[in-house]
C-alpha cells in the first residue's frame, strides 16, 4: 500500500496553489490581449466564420491598417485561401501587403514571394517569373531559385532549367539534371535531330552512369537511324544500370528481333530475362511473342508456368486470355465470365505507384505528375510491389 511522508502532504496543496495562479496569470495575459486587438479583428474572424471571405478580407485589412505588427495575419490569410485553392483572394491579400507604403522592406519582400507562389499556382508562370528573378537578387535569394527552377521545368525550358542547375549545383540532384538532358534528347529525336539526340544523352550519362532513360533513348536513336543492333546492345546497358528497368523496353527489342526476321532469338533473350527479374509487363511481351511464334496452347502453358513461379491476378489473367483462344466456343461462356471479373480486378492493380507520394498512374511516368519528384516510379505495378512488401 503507498504511504506518504508527513512533509509531501504539506507539499501538495502548495503545488496546487500554485497552478492555480499560473493559469489565472495566463488567462489575464490572454484577456489583456484581446483587449488590445481592434474590432475589426473579432469582424474579420466573424465574417471568416460565416464564410464571408471578402468582408472577412476587407476587416483583416483595416486591422493591419490600425495595428500594422499584425501583418502575419494577412500571411497566414494568404497561405489558408492558396491552400484550399482560392488563388484571387491570396493573390488580393499578398497584393494588398506590398502595395502599403509603410511595410517594412523583409515583410514587403516576403509578400512578393508569396505573390509569386500564387501566380505559379495559378499558371501565370510568366509573372511568377519576373518576380523570383527580381527575389533571387535579394535576402530570399535561395527560395526564389528554387522557385525559378520549377517554373523552368513547367515551361519546359530545359536549357534554362540545366544553365541554372549548373550554376548553382545544391539546387537539384545530378540524376534531376540528367533528366533535364534527356527531355533534350527527346526534344532533338522528335525532330530527327540524332546528333543533338545523341549529345545530350552523353550529358545526361556523363552526369548519371546508372541513368536508364538515357541508355533507351539512345537505343530510340540508333532505331531511329536503323542500326537495329546497337539499338540491342544500347538498350541491354540497362541490365548493367538497373535490371528492372528492362520491361520498359522489351516491346521495344521484341519489334527490333522481328524487324530483322529473328524473332525466336528475341523470344529467348525474353525470357531469360523473364526468369532473371520476373514482370508482368515483360511477361505480357513474352505471352504476346509466344502466341505468334507457337499458338496460343503454348502461350497458355507458359502463362500458367509463370503463374506458379510468381501468383499474381495479372498473370493469371494473361492465362486466362490464351486459354479462352484455345477453348471450344460452347465452353467458353463461364470462362468468359471469369476472365472478365480477373480483369476488372487487374485493372484496378495494373497501375505504377510514386514511391514519394502514392500517386497512382496507368502508365509509367519519368516525373510523377503529382509531387513533381524525378524518377519516383518503380518499373513494377501495385500488386508487385505488394507481393514484394
Amino acid at each position: 500500500m503507498l504511504t506518504l511522508e508527513p512533509w509531501a502532504l504539506l507539499i501538495l496543496p502548495l503545488f496546487f496553489a500554485l497552478g492555480w495562479i499560473a493559469a489565472r496569470i495566463d488567462i489575464k495575459h490572454v484577456v489583456a490581449d484581446s483587449r488590445r486587438l481592434p474590432k475589426a479583428y473579432f469582424q474579420g474572424l466573424n465574417f471568416l466564420l460565416n464564410e464571408q471571405p471578402d468582408r472577412a478580407i476587407e476587416a483583416f485589412n483595416e486591422v493591419v491598417r490600425v495595428e500594422p505588427e499584425t501583418v502575419e495575419l494577412h500571411f497566414a490569410l494568404g497561405a489558408l485561401f492558396r491552400r484550399r485553392g482560392e488563388l484571387e483572394r491570396a493573390l488580393r491579400i499578398h497584393q494588398n501587403l506590398i502595395n502599403r507604403e509603410d511595410l517594412p522592406a523583409p515583410l514587403k519582400e516576403q509578400a512578393m514571394f508569396e505573390l509569386g507562389v500564387d501566380y505559379l499556382k495559378s499558371g501565370l508562370l510568366d509573372r511568377s517569373e519576373e518576380i523570383f528573378k527580381r527575389l533571387s537578387e535579394g535576402a530570399r535569394r535561395e527560395e526564389a531559385l528554387k522557385q525559378l527552377l520549377e517554373i523552368y521545368q513547367l515551361e519546359k525550358s530545359w536549357d534554362k532549367a540545366i544553365e541554372l542547375a549548373e550554376r548553382i549545383p545544391e539546387l537539384a540532384a545530378q540524376h534531376e539534371v540528367a533528366e533535364f538532358w534527356c527531355e533534350m534528347a527527346e526534344n532533338a529525336l522528335i525532330r530527327s535531330k540524332t546528333d543533338e539526340a545523341r549529345r545530350h544523352v552523353q550529358q545526361a550519362l556523363s552526369l548519371h552512369r546508372q541513368c536508364v532513360r538515357a541508355s533507351i533513348i539512345a537505343g530510340d536513336i540508333e532505331r531511329k537511324e536503323g542500326h537495329a543492333d546497337r539499338a540491342v546492345e544500347a538498350w541491354l546497358r540497362i541490365e548493367q544500370q538497373q535490371p528492372e528497368f528492362l520491361a520498359l523496353v522489351a516491346s521495344r527489342i521484341a519489334e527490333v528481333y522481328k524487324g530483322m526476321g529473328r524473332q525466336a532469338e528475341g523470344m529467348q533473350l525474353l525470357k531469360g530475362f523473364l526468369s532473371r527479374y520476373p514482370s508482368v509487363d515483360m511477361l505480357d511481351v513474352v505471352c504476346q511473342q509466344v502466341v505468334e511464334e507457337e499458338g496460343a496452347q503454348a502461350a497458355y502453358d507458359f502463362a500458367i508456368a509463370e503463374l506458379h513461379r510468381t501468383p499474381s491476378l495479372i498473370a493469371l489473367n494473361k492465362a486466362l486470355e490464351a486459354r479462352a483462344a484455345v477453348t471450344p466456343a460452347e465452353q467458353l461462356a463461364d470462362l468468359e465470365l471469369v476472365k472478365k471479373l480477373v480483369k476488372a480486378q487487374t485493372q484496378r492493380l495494373a497501375r505504377y505507384t510514386c514511391k514519394s507520394c502514392g500517386f497512382k498512374a496507368r502508365q509509367f511516368y519519368w516525373r510523377c505528375p503529382a509531387c513533381s519528384e524525378w524518377e519516383s516510379y518503380p518499373p513494377k505495378r501495385s500488386e508487385e510491389l505488394a507481393l514484394i512488401q
